[in-house]
């Protein structure tokens, strides 16, 4: 277990937990004043009202709740989103409506999860050429559907 600091940037902000035993991610929820309205084929910011400080060798990833998704669509914009481990700001998460219909959020709704995940730094090496390999250049859909 790895432990993470987490500041509230207002006493009625609830902290996130694990719902259960096998859970990854912690439910982050909005901490908003008013309800938003988040239009069909836009993002909005939502606060949470949260503040973390965690060990260097490690980065928050926000990911997507897979409810909002299937049953209202929506998702995370950058998803997934990267907390890194110097950064002190409140946590905001970029929910995009991919919907045809208006999404209301209020206050405490669950809105996307937080996971601790480890960092394995790369060191870079130039080079003029690379090992070949059976793939070679090919991406996006070359290796079939």
């Amino acid at each position: 277990m790895v432990k993470v600091l987490i500041k509230r940037l207002n006493p009625a902000v609830k902290l996130p937990t694990y719902k259960t035993n096998g859970a990854s991610g912690m439910d982050l929820m909005a901490f908003i004043k008013d309800p938003i309205n988040v239009k069909s084929k836009t993002s909005y910011l939502v606060p949470t009202g949260l503040t973390l400080a965690f060990p260097e060798k490690y980065e928050i990833q926000i990911r997507p709740r897979s409810g909002l998704a299937v049953k209202n669509n929506i998702s995370i914009l950058n998803t997934p989103g990267t907390i890194d481990s110097d950064y002190r700001g409140e946590i905001k998460v970029i929910i995009y409506n991919h919907g045809n219909k208006d999404f209301v959020i209020n206050n405490g709704d669950r809105i996307a999860q937080m996971i601790l995940m480890p960092v394995i730094k790369m060191e870079l090496e130039e080079t003029d050429q690379l090992p070949e390999t059976i793939r070679g250049e090919g991406g996006f859909g070359s290796t079939g559907k």
